[in-house]
């Protein structure tokens, strides 16, 4: 039991989900004690019971359009980050790689980060009227200006030795930065992206309470003047548990995308450490479920166009004029499958001549 109070001890991925469980459990135990009875420790209008939090999911769907809310802030979320990973990349790259560039805007980098950004909705809305456009754009400048430094930082990250062995064997600028650059900034990139996921659904509150469109973030003002603390907190837990899966989500396209960050040694010998049962099941899990959406994905954009489903359109009904990014999200993900899998047929002969060699 000495691993337990280990300093900076590693925890097995077994071990990590049997204590987050724990904590779990405790925390829910608390919170249980603390608000049970007719007297509890904590009077329901400051903290409401765990068990009128979880009833007030029905009154939600039924009153309050809980699942069209959700929804719609998911593809609010979605979009903003699409655009501002979008216009970050190009940005930070040029400024990061040109000294012209560097030089002339990096100053502006530096101070934008410490702008109020619910100080600049007004300036938003006469840019960009009172609908999701505007609620779009507002989300995606309030994750660019964190996003943008950071990537300007990984590019400077970048260690020397690379650019001086590409260098050696004559690399063009376009080839330095298609060979090394995007494979190192982008490895590390990931990781500050997902880090950053929280900021979007800070401000979405904030984006949804602007000429209220719906959306849970515009929901929680609603229940709030009605003085329901249990749909309050509702409504909070689920957010954080949107936020948890897209952060899982995250860490499995990171480990898709960069196999080599996870491939570690044994602790007394070279050989590469074989990956747990319980990663292998998580993997094979969360192939199973993209696939699963893709189908879903198929079907609902078919009846878009179609009445395979009676005329109704459950797609532009959830996700309103957010539907844009659904599309491009899905279209990568089968551009993605595709080429894999066609870079694993087109290794295959290789190998085969390999073997009869």
């Amino acid at each position: 039991m000495d691993w337990l109070f280990k300093l900076r001890g590693e925890l097995t991925p077994e071990r990590r989900t049997i204590l987050s469980i724990l904590g779990l459990g405790i925390f829910l135990l608390l919170w249980y004690v603390l608000t049970m009875g007719e007297t509890p420790f904590i009077s329901s209008g400051i903290l409401p019971s765990p068990g009128s939090v979880l009833s007030s999911y029905a009154d939600l769907c039924n009153d309050n359009d809980l699942i069209k809310n959700l929804f719609f802030s998911i593809g609010l979320n979605l979009a903003g980050y699409v655009k501002a990973i979008f216009y970050t990349i190009i940005i930070g790259f040029i400024i990061g790689l040109y000294p012209l560039f560097r030089g002339m805007f990096q100053s502006q980098i530096d101070a934008i980060r410490f702008m109020p950004l619910a100080a600049v909705t007004s300036i938003f809305i006469i840019w960009f009227g009172i609908g999701t456009d505007m609620k779009v754009n507002f989300l995606a400048f309030g994750i660019f200006i964190f996003l943008l430094p950071v990537v300007v930082q990984r590019i400077d990250d970048v260690k020397e030795v690379y650019l001086k062995t590409v260098h050696t064997l004559g690399a063009s600028d376009w080839q330095v930065i298609k060979t090394v650059y995007f494979p190192s900034v982008f490895s590390r990139l990931f990781d500050d992206i997902r880090i950053l996921t929280a900021i979007s659904w800070t401000y979405i509150v904030v984006a949804e309470s602007l000429a209220n469109e719906g959306g849970i973030g515009a929901l929680t003002y609603t229940v709030r003047r009605f003085g329901r603390m249990d749909k309050l907190f509702a409504l909070l837990l689920l957010i954080i548990i949107i936020g948890v899966i897209q952060d899982k989500v995250f860490k499995y396209l990171d480990k898709e995308f960069f196999p080599h960050k996870y491939q570690t040694k044994k602790k007394y010998s070279d050989e590469l450490s074989e990956p747990s049962y319980f990663e292998v099941i998580l993997d094979f899990g969360f192939k199973i479920l993209v696939w699963i959406l893709l189908a879903a994905y198929l079907v609902l954009v078919t009846a878009e166009y179609t009445s395979i489903l009676g005329g109704a359109q459950p797609l532009s009904y959830l996700f309103k004029d957010t539907l844009w990014v659904i599309h491009v999200l899905f279209i990568m993900i089968v551009y993605y499958k595709i080429r894999k899998l066609y870079k694993r047929f087109q290794s295959q002969p290789a190998k085969i001549i390999s073997v009869d060699a």
